[in-house]
């Protein structure tokens, strides 16, 4: 049973726990503002210097959503504590492949990812070694089927994939993800290397976490949910996020099972 969270807030819980994954998009930030009850309660966990990371699925290295969310306004102290899901993509591609070529499907706000080894991009999907997903090309960000064409003939290739959700809520806008585009590789029968929630890599680069007491805390069952059920962490779903008229219309009980996820707590928006 999922316990609810509105009256009680985090701070009922927040005891119970030495670590916390915080959810950036749909829980801190909705790509557009800050949620100020968010950044309460990441102030006061400061405060009780818990430990805490912003795990976001962003394709980009974490000097780059820091500067992101600086503009957002938000303190120096807060944002510090960013681990993105392209950072740890980065720690492996250069260990792995730096001097091999790629092909970038993605947009240009994404080339900060391989400015170290923008050398080895290629323009031409046919002479590459690997694919690079990072997201959509924005003159192709609505329509799948255009990848589908693109990558009939490289289908030998391997795909990193950078950000592993399907689909965001930018204001009020809904866009596909970089999950999207390797969805439709891997249907195709490509391989894929998925860097960001729920794969294990990204909690385990981003601090260490070995034997504490974990909540896990974001708005998508599939990556943010999942990722604390396949590691064995409890945790809480926002649900004015992504999921947010799938929960209204049938209730996170029905909503959770249909997603083979299990949440611990529930809380409308991020609230101490």
């Amino acid at each position: 049973m999922t316990k609810n969270l509105d009256k009680e807030g985090l701070s009922s819980i927040v005891d119970d726990y030495q670590l916390f994954y915080v959810d950036l998009w749909g829980v801190v930030h909705n790509g557009v503002s800050l949620h100020k009850g968010a950044i309460k309660a990441l102030n006061e966990l400061t405060k009780k210097k818990k430990d805490f990371i912003l795990l976001t699925n962003a394709p980009r290295p974490n000097h780059s959503v820091k500067s992101f969310l600086e503009r957002l306004g938000m303190e120096k102290k807060i944002r510090d504590h960013v681990f993105t899901s392209g950072e740890a993509a980065l720690n492996y591609l250069k260990k792995n492949f730096l001097n091999e070529t790629f092909y970038h499907i993605g947009p240009p706000r994404d080339f900060d990812l391989f400015n170290d080894f923008e050398k080895n991009k290629s323009d031409n999907i046919e002479k590459c070694d690997y694919l690079l997903c990072t997201g959509l090309f924005d003159d192709h960000e609505d329509d799948l089927k255009y990848y589908k064409n693109l990558f009939e003939k490289n289908l030998e290739k391997k795909m990193i994939c950078t950000n592993p959700d399907l689909i965001v809520d930018r204001g009020n806008k809904r866009e596909f993800c970089a999950g999207s585009v390797a969805m439709v590789f891997e249907k195709m029968g490509g391989k894929v290397v998925y860097f960001g929630k729920p794969y294990p890599e990204v909690y385990n680069q981003s601090i260490d976490n070995k034997n504490k007491k974990i909540l896990s805390i974001g708005d998508n069952l599939n990556t943010d949910i999942k990722g604390a059920n396949l590691l064995n962490y409890d945790s809480l779903i926002i649900s004015n996020g992504i999921h947010k008229n799938e929960i209204e219309e049938k209730g996170i009980e029905k909503v959770s099972k249909s997603y083979e996820a299990i949440c611990n707590y529930i809380q409308s928006e991020l609230k101490w």
